[in-house]
């Protein structure tokens, strides 16, 4: 689908589920939220770390305004709450960049330097926006999986369960904009 609605809904999606997924979070203790549970990166943590870091790369890229880094698994945030708030902040960024868009604005090609692969690539911001939010969820998905290890339960997950989850329900293009 190469409709604007579809992005409008993963950032509300998005959104949604980060706020539910960090409110489960922020009943852990320090000891739980960095215990080393295996996972790609590690801990609960660790991969709430790699996801914002890999959504601001992306918005940078976007944006034209690079944002550095040394590698995929460098810790930006040291602290739950710092982490929290930060991750609020850059849903909030992604959904002004998705409420900043044209549907031309799919077909842009965007070049960048693959902090994985190391080579430059070109894709259009339709592939990109896709990818963001598919990695996204395939992360937070490894995070329900070692909070249901420790004995939360993170409750539905569902796109279909998200508010506005009908295309046609959909407020507008801005997601919500309270604190953390």
């Amino acid at each position: 689908m190469r409709d604007l609605r579809l992005y409008v809904l993963m950032a509300h999606y998005n959104q949604w589920m980060n706020d539910r997924l960090y409110q489960t979070c922020a009943k852990l203790s320090d000891d739980e939220l960095h215990l080393d549970m295996k996972a790609f990166f590690g801990s609960i943590h660790a991969t709430l770390n790699h996801i914002i870091l890999s959504d601001r790369v992306w918005l940078g890229r976007l944006a034209n305004q690079p944002f550095p880094v040394h590698s995929l698994s460098q810790q930006l945030f040291a602290e739950f709450p710092e982490l929290a708030r930060q991750r609020h902040l850059t849903d909030l960024a992604i959904c002004r960049t998705i409420s900043a868009l044209q549907p031309a604005d799919l077909d842009r090609a965007v070049t960048y330097r693959s902090i994985s692969q190391g080579h430059e690539t070109t894709r259009t911001l339709d592939a990109i926006l896709l990818h963001l939010f598919n990695h996204q969820t395939h992360h937070r998905g490894q995070v329900t999986t070692l909070l249901a290890q420790l004995g939360h339960d993170m409750g539905v997950t569902d796109l279909i369960a998200c508010p506005h989850a009908a295309l046609s329900d959909l407020p507008g293009s801005s997601c919500h904009n309270e604190s953390p």
